[in-house]
């Protein structure tokens, strides 16, 4: 990535300033499957992610989620949650992209549903 695009935008990875505090206070906790980083303060009272790519907050699993707001103390990698037969891989959040859900009746669905319920109305 270029200088420029690291002093000014936040989208793209990391900034020159976050690149520089963690360097000088960030401890490297873990990595999850995507490749993105997670780092902590010394004390433990900070925690962030650098993302690897876009920084999309949908991208961090529920595992590191919940380390991050301080839901329990021990990281994913010293303590893996336990996963149900039922649960579902992660999925990127799709919203504003061609691939966004779009219900059944609704305009920008890819085939609208024909009604045959559905009369129009005419004035007599």
């Amino acid at each position: 990535m270029s200088l420029l695009a690291q002093l000014f935008t936040w989208w793209n990875g990391q900034t020159i300033a976050t690149r520089f505090y963690t360097s000088r206070k960030g401890q490297k906790v873990g990595e999850d499957g995507d490749g993105n980083i997670y780092y902590q303060s010394a004390d433990g009272a900070k925690r962030w992610v650098i993302y690897n790519g876009e920084a999309e907050a949908s991208r961090v699993s529920p595992e590191w989620h919940g380390w991050l707001h301080h839901t329990w103390q021990e990281p994913p990698t010293e303590a893996p949650l336990p996963h149900k037969p039922w649960e579902k891989p992660h999925q990127p959040n799709m919203t504003g992209s061609a691939a966004a859900y779009h219900p059944a009746g609704s305009l920008l669905a890819a085939q609208p549903v024909s009604r045959s319920d559905y009369e129009a109305w005419s004035p007599e």
